[in-house]
């Protein structure tokens, strides 16, 4: 089996190992603690699909690791690095996420060893509505079970496949359209989904500092603006957690690194045109006014204030660690610091805001949409003319009690009802504050008092072991 070694220890090992330190803090009975990390099932599959004339087998998987809560939710990538070490540590890692940021669902995660660049749209199509019917004829894909998403290699449009497969599977099933979340928002998707990762990472980070002795105790000060942050990978989650910081909140994105190389900027670089060069031309190098640094890792040690690893896992090790120059460290990618990275990290001083936190964001309006689709209505239909008219109420009594004419920003602000990404926005921000703040509850507890991992998966074994025992589970 290809697993995905992260200097000795295979990326499920080092998320095990990163649970233990919760386990170990709140005293876990040992046998929850095996039935917690214990991957409940996997399912590997080969099939053939003919692509130009000539039959080709591809190999795909699909782990849950915990059904304490219904459906199992997680993303399925297509990557040449997919394997069953990597889904199994992935689904954990989805567990634990969920609990953290209060969505109700169990952990699960799947993917196709392939790489994606390699076939036209037509092949595409083929190779994932081939994996969705195994998957559905399995037991792995429904609205009442298990509920993928897209991750790295796979968007809306491989959902919308996913879904129109299950829907001719399963036409008698009224909620259908629940079987994935991620889809286009005319194939019932929801407004904010696209983007809702690295808004999540932008609200996190926001959170963080508005906590002052946390951000002073990471040797900074102040807010976002200004500070200097390193991205590593400008796909869905990087792009748009960059784009947002450095548009809404003033921060400096003074390097990017990407497949081909690293670009580097200290007066910042224009994370928009970056992306539109990239998507012009397939890559990085070339961008004008940028020095480009072909070796991309070695970027990752540029002294900076905020790092934030973007990409796949495993990306800061024991290789790198100790040369490793930022404050912050943002895990903005699932699992890209290794445990024997966070240990060195951490002995060095360098705070760490955990994956498992703050890149919540997809799954918490991934939570949204199948809500959504639950209900078969759309957020705001109800109340938005109502809010609307209420609002006018209010400006027309402020107005009689003055005499004078409401401006027109107060008369906008205060008659305008909520549509449905305002409302996505509003519960993503109020989920990662009120996270944040529980894991700020519960540090103390932890190893450092700035261990934001092990207080972050205290929270979850937490509440996972809260809900066994609600259940009756006998381990």
């Amino acid at each position: 089996m290809n697993d995905v070694k992260t200097q000795g220890l295979s990326f499920r090992q080092s998320v095990n190992h990163m649970v233990d330190r919760a386990l170990t803090a709140l005293g876990i009975e040992p046998g929850l603690a095996r039935a917690m990390k214990t991957c409940n099932s996997v399912l590997q599959v080969s099939f053939p699909v003919r692509i130009r004339g000539k039959i080709e087998v591809f190999k795909g998987w699909r782990a849950v690791h915990s059904i304490h809560r219904l459906p199992a939710k997680g993303g399925i990538r297509y990557d040449l690095k997919v394997c069953q070490d990597e889904v199994e540590a992935l689904a954990s890692l989805m567990t634990y996420k969920c609990a953290i940021v209060d969505v109700p669902f169990g952990g699960s995660k799947g993917g196709l060893h392939i790489d994606p660049r390699q076939y036209d749209r037509d092949e595409l199509e083929l190779i994932t509505r081939r994996f969705a019917r195994e998957l559905a004829r399995r037991g792995f894909l429904s609205p009442a079970t298990n509920v993928p998403a897209p991750d790295v290699g796979t968007g809306q449009r491989e959902m919308a496949w996913i879904l129109d497969t299950y829907k001719t599977l399963y036409p008698e099933d009224i909620n259908y359209i629940a079987c994935v979340t991620g889809k286009p928002v005319a194939h019932g998707g929801i407004r904010g989904r696209v983007e809702a990762t690295g808004r999540g990472v932008q609200l996190g980070l926001r959170e963080f500092f508005r906590h002052m002795e946390d951000v002073k105790a990471a040797g900074l000060e102040g807010g976002l603006a200004d500070k200097r942050i390193v991205v590593q990978g400008l796909g869905n989650v990087g792009y748009h957690a960059a784009k947002f910081l450095q548009e809404q909140d003033g921060a400096k994105i003074v390097a990017i690194i990407e497949r081909d190389g690293a670009l580097i900027d200290d007066n910042g670089l224009a994370v928009e045109q970056v992306r539109q060069y990239m998507n012009e031309t397939g890559g990085i190098k070339g961008f004008p006014g940028a020095s480009y640094v072909e070796d991309g890792a070695a970027v990752l040690e540029k002294e900076c204030d905020i790092l934030l690893p973007a990409a796949l896992e495993g990306v800061i090790h024991t290789g790198n660690a100790a040369r490793i120059q930022a404050k912050i460290v943002a895990e903005a990618a699932n699992g890209p610091v290794t445990f024997e990275a966070d240990e060195i990290l951490r002995s060095r001083g360098i705070v760490i805001i955990p994956d498992a936190y703050l890149n919540a964001g997809g799954v918490v309006v991934s939570y949204f949409e199948w809500i959504r689709n639950i209900h078969h209505m759309r957020f705001g239909r109800m109340e938005r003319r109502f809010d609307e008219v209420r609002g006018q109420h209010i400006v027309s009594a402020l107005e009689m009690m003055t005499g004078e004419k409401a401006p027109d920003w107060m008369h906008t602000e205060l008659v305008r009802g909520a549509d449905e990404s305002d409302l996505v926005y509003s519960g993503l921000d109020d989920t990662m504050r009120l996270a944040f703040q529980d894991i700020c509850a519960v540090r103390d507890m932890a190893e450092g008092r700035h261990d934001y991992r092990t207080a972050a998966y205290m929270v979850a074994v937490q509440k996972i072991a809260r809900s066994y025992a609600d259940l009756g589970v006998s381990v």
